[in-house]
């Protein structure tokens, strides 16, 4: 019974669309299907560049979200700390570090810019992260003495002692402490879980 239904509506439509044209008072608006294929193009390429600029935006999000935990991790977030052994800024940078990442700065340079502050940051993330790749590949999503390993977790560990002591960690079980005691491990459980995404 519906399907007798349907096909009489669009018999009425197609009847009435074809009067209208054959009379020539009123010109009805055609697409074809060149035009529906295209608008249907249209439609795909927004939809994809909303998923692709909803990814981005996540990405973002969770990239700024593991910044101020380390930050406030480092220095409660202020740009302007320098700790008893001379690491400075928001995220506690070493001259050396600074150096080796190519930033040849004085203290004061440093202190009073939190854009690069934020750069070196971003910086120093994708450095780590190029050479503890492999590491990353292997043990992301794995749980190791009961600390769930991911790439954000990996790279604050290297934040804190760098990446030799995240390859000896994973290599032969060694912890490194910093001056304050603080053990990789307990960076790369606190900020395990980040999905940052970095390219």
């Amino acid at each position: 019974m519906r399907k007798r239904i349907y096909i009489i509506v669009t018999l009425t439509v197609i009847t009435a669309l074809s009067f209208g044209m054959a009379d020539g008072e009123k010109e009805y608006p055609t697409v074809t299907n060149v035009e529906l294929a295209l608008e249907n193009g249209e439609r795909s390429l927004l939809r994809k560049q909303f998923i692709k600029d909803s990814i981005e935006d996540y990405h973002r999000f969770e990239l700024e979200h593991f910044l101020n935990a380390i930050g406030h991790r480092e220095s409660t977030n202020r740009y302007d700390v320098v700790n008893k052994w001379g690491y400075m800024g928001r995220y506690q940078f070493g001259k050396s570090t600074l150096k080796g990442l190519g930033y040849d700065v004085s203290k004061n340079e440093f202190l009073s810019n939190p854009e690069l502050q934020e750069e070196a940051m971003l910086s120093l993330l994708k450095h780590n992260k190029e050479k503890l790749q492999k590491y990353i590949d292997v043990f992301d999503g794995k749980t190791i003495n009961g600390i769930y390993i991911t790439e954000s977790g990996i790279l604050a560990a290297a934040h804190l002692g760098g990446q030799g002591s995240v390859r000896r960690y994973f290599r032969n079980g060694k912890v490194f402490k910093d001056g304050n005691g603080t053990k990789i491990t307990s960076y790369m459980d606190k900020f395990s879980g980040y999905d940052i995404a970095l390219n």
